[in-house]
């Protein structure tokens, strides 16, 4: 069993309208569609947004041209624009409830969860901030009395940012505040499902001081707005995130025109359990990475990897302390898992769940939805005697659902690690440290944690190997991947042709 806590009906709904953001105006686009967003966790309208269509995108990315090759961002001192990004945090924190609730009801996110993301976003524009003052090229004295060098570091230019529907506001404010650090303007699409709060950020980025046209915000499909935002010979980089498969087809609509490039794309990420490790704090964080977020979360420690001694007494273990996760209302504060995206996707998990069962996997917890009368829900799942080859312990369920895997050495638990298309992320759990090292260096993923999971800070870089993604967020070099860098190769006093002596 799982404790459930039914949604109460949401008292007065109002659907709040949205309109897109062009060029530092509230406008309902060149045509008047609407795209209306339905809870999932409730199945009632909440929002009804502008539709934007490819003539939208078009007016978007020319007040973006214009913004950078006319207007003041590039051109303000790195102070300045350090200056309107903490006053754009202290405002995300001022508006952080209504922020929340957006992604709550719209991605049916866990309320106190998004609290915490909304407070870490904040601090991520202040991370962003403080590296906007530290950008800096690069000198050569050393290349003789006749020449000096200069490396400058310059804002790369036009960004198209392309963010999914499960972590609106996080994953926006991973990308657009070092894009503006960097002196870029940008044109934004948010996940259709999903656009309530990064809209809010428009009104919080006018109202701290950036200029008309350097933040765009349209809503809409991938081939109504995605596409052209990625294929257009006015943008200079695309960052976007999403699923592997939407990133190879961004990748190529890029390389018609050569354009920088950062993906951050799916996972199937281990946990790797030794027999030696604190199984008390492991447990706690097996629970956490596989339901963290509904398991909507490129992140989720959707494969454990558990050595085969200890293997069905950690599967129990598991399992029981599954029992007490709380799923339902996410905008109840007690609520851990919340509503799943859609009713479409609901049925893609079901369906990873019931052909594993097919192969031979056990249902060692939960395995079907959640009815709660209405909105989409599914139970905390794990499935047990899941072989490698089985595309459950390969393919990116996003869902509430974790695999267990078994191994007899260290080199089978690395073997199992390495053996899929991803490369995002791992944990490895031993009191070890010689074997915490080696799982480290040996298994291909962004980000390793050794007796922890899904931790993380705005210092720290993120992005994954093969088909995780191209290049990395946050960390020190984020606002450098905004940039292009640009020699100056200065001669001093007379030059000799190459045709005469020297």
């Amino acid at each position: 069993m799982t404790v459930l806590v039914k949604p109460q009906a949401l008292p007065d709904v109002k659907v709040r309208d949205f309109k897109m953001l062009i060029d530092g105006k509230w406008v309902e686009g060149v045509e008047t569609g609407t795209i209306e967003r339905v809870a999932p966790s409730h199945g009632v309208t909440v929002s009804r947004y502008k539709s934007a269509t490819k003539d939208d995108v078009h007016q978007a990315i020319a007040a973006a041209r214009k913004g950078f090759d006319h207007g003041p961002w590039p051109r303000m001192t790195a102070a300045e624009r350090s200056n309107i990004l903490l006053k754009a945090a202290d405002m995300i924190l001022a508006r952080a409830e209504e922020l929340a609730y957006l992604d709550a009801i719209e991605a049916g996110k866990p309320i106190t969860q998004v609290r915490s993301e909304i407070a870490g976003s904040a601090d991520i524009w202040r991370y962003a901030a403080a590296l906007a003052r530290d950008l800096h090229g690069e000198s050569y004295n050393t290349l003789g009395d006749g020449t000096m060098g200069v490396v400058l570091r310059e804002a790369v230019g036009v960004v198209s940012i392309i963010t999914p529907w499960n972590f609106p506001f996080l994953i926006v404010s991973q990308k657009l505040p070092f894009a503006l650090a960097a002196g870029c303007t940008a044109v934004i699409k948010p996940s259709e499902l999903t656009s309530g709060s990064t809209l809010v950020l428009g009104e919080i980025l006018l109202e701290a001081g950036v200029p008309a046209g350097v933040v765009n915000i349209l809503v809409g499909t991938g081939a109504d707005v995605g596409a052209p935002m990625t294929s257009h010979p006015d943008v200079d980089m695309i960052s976007f995130t999403g699923s592997t498969g939407v990133g190879r087809l961004t990748m190529a609509s890029a390389a018609q025109t050569l354009k920088k490039v950062s993906l951050e794309l799916g996972g199937k990420n281990p946990q790797i359990v030794f027999p030696d490790a604190n199984l008390d704090e492991f447990i706690d964080a097996a629970v956490f990475g596989a339901y963290f977020n509904a398991g909507e979360c490129c992140n989720a420690g959707s494969r454990l990897i558990v050595h085969r001694e200890i293997a069905k007494d950690v599967t129990a273990r598991i399992a029981s302390l599954s029992e007490k996760v709380k799923v339902g209302d996410p905008l109840d504060p007690s609520t851990q898992v919340g509503a799943i995206i859609t009713p479409q996707h609901l049925q893609k998990i079901q369906g990873y769940v019931s052909g594993a069962a097919k192969s031979g996997a056990t249902v060692a917890h939960g395995g079907s939805q959640i009815d709660f009368g209405f909105g989409q829900y599914m139970a905390p799942t794990i499935l047990a005697d899941v072989k490698p080859e089985m595309a459950v312990a390969k393919e990116e369920v996003f869902g509430p659902v974790l695999s267990v895997l078994t191994f007899d050495t260290t080199e089978d638990a690395i073997r199992i690690a390495n053996s899929i298309d991803y490369g995002l992320s791992a944990g490895v759990w031993s009191r070890d440290f010689d074997t915490c090292l080696t799982i480290g260096r040996r298994v291909r993923a962004g980000t390793i944690w050794m007796n922890t999971f899904m931790d993380g800070a705005a210092e720290l870089p993120f992005g994954g190997y093969r088909q995780s993604g191209l290049g990395r967020e946050l960390g020190r070099h984020a606002v450098e991947d905004y940039t292009e860098t640009k020699t100056l190769n200065m001669h001093i006093g007379r030059r000799t042709g190459w045709w005469m002596p020297r």
